[in-house]
């Protein structure tokens, strides 16, 4: 993945209040699929920029705080005059696995198009040279929403930039199966980097769906890269004509699985900027996940990831 040095990424998504764990153990904290990649990439000293809604009321000023003092770009972050943010809550089994109950139907990300600076917001947006986009972002608007935001994601590829999608499949986000299809469907063609989960693409295209079928799908589409998440079984990478295993090195017993996938995209990333070669960026992207579920909630202590760096070439000076 050639990118000038420096890349300006840009994460287009929602950011929640979080509650993980029951009464008495809930732990506060803030999290979401994209904005939880924006986070990662700042931790490892990458610059991202974080496009979306909150309010004007303490618990926004509280985040946009936060996420900037992580090192998150907020400057793109639209304000709503009556709007607040939304809220989701995590159980965990005693695999780790997690299960969410949401409360963000009225949250002030789902009304950005509603904003009159949104349309600025989205051609600023569509200068980025990495643009980060997920199937939930997908999910919170209508089609007319998404259609633009397909337009933004065009302009940023016919500037020489890169999107990269998860389509991170979640029934409940959707009227029905079809409508999260007739959507991937529309934004498929604008997606140069792929990372769909494979049990994600099972549940929406159906059982039979493997890693290579999903790729070929994702190729056939216009994605240059394809990496499918298959969990504990490493994840499959196809870049450049050849197609990969790249298997999990370490294997660990989760605490929380939640912002597991997150955690893997923005390695990734982070990885292929480096840059390494695909490969490498799916083992050390391994490396973070693994790190991420060892904690509660989507995100681990700051100073749990801080130290990790992928290291590609020697840079020409």
């Amino acid at each position: 993945m050639e990118l000038v040095s420096g890349p300006r990424i840009i994460a287009f998504g929602e950011g929640m209040i979080e509650v993980a764990g029951g009464f008495g153990a809930g732990l506060l904290g803030y999290g979401g699929d994209v904005l939880n990649v924006a986070i990662a990439l700042a931790r490892m000293g990458l610059e991202p920029a974080f496009l979306t809604t909150v309010g004007t009321d303490a618990w926004s000023d509280e985040l946009v705080a936060a996420w900037a003092s992580e090192g998150v770009d907020t400057t793109l972050i639209a304000r709503h005059p009556t709007r607040h943010p939304g809220l989701y809550a995590i159980r965990t089994d005693c695999d780790g696995e997690r299960t969410f109950t949401y409360w963000r139907e009225s949250s002030a990300a789902r009304a950005f198009f509603a904003l009159p600076e949104a349309e600025s917001l989205l051609e600023r947006a569509a200068a980025a040279d990495l643009l980060y986009i997920s199937g939930i972002t997908l999910s919170i608007y209508d089609r007319p929403e998404r259609l633009r935001i397909g337009r933004m994601a065009r302009s940023v590829r016919a500037r020489g930039g890169v999107v990269a999608f998860d389509s991170n499949y979640r029934p409940r986000g959707w009227a029905s199966r079809q409508a999260a299809l007739d959507a991937f469907a529309e934004f498929a063609p604008c997606v140069d980097i792929a990372l769909p989960t494979e049990a994600d693409e099972q549940l929406l295209f159906g059982g039979e769906e493997d890693a290579r079928s999903i790729t070929a799908r994702w190729h056939s589409a216009g994605a240059r890269e394809v990496v499918v998440k298959l969990g504990a079984g490493g994840a499959d990478v196809s870049c450049e004509g050849c197609m990969l295993h790249v298997p999990v090195e370490t294997t660990i017993t989760p605490l929380d699985t939640t912002g597991a996938g997150d955690a893997f995209n923005a390695g990734y990333i982070a990885a292929r900027l480096a840059p390494c070669a695909a490969p490498e960026a799916a083992r050390f992207a391994h490396s973070l996940a693994g790190i991420t579920i060892r904690y509660r909630g989507a995100l681990p202590p700051r100073d749990a990831v801080t130290h990790l760096r992928p290291e590609g070439p020697p840079r020409k000076t």
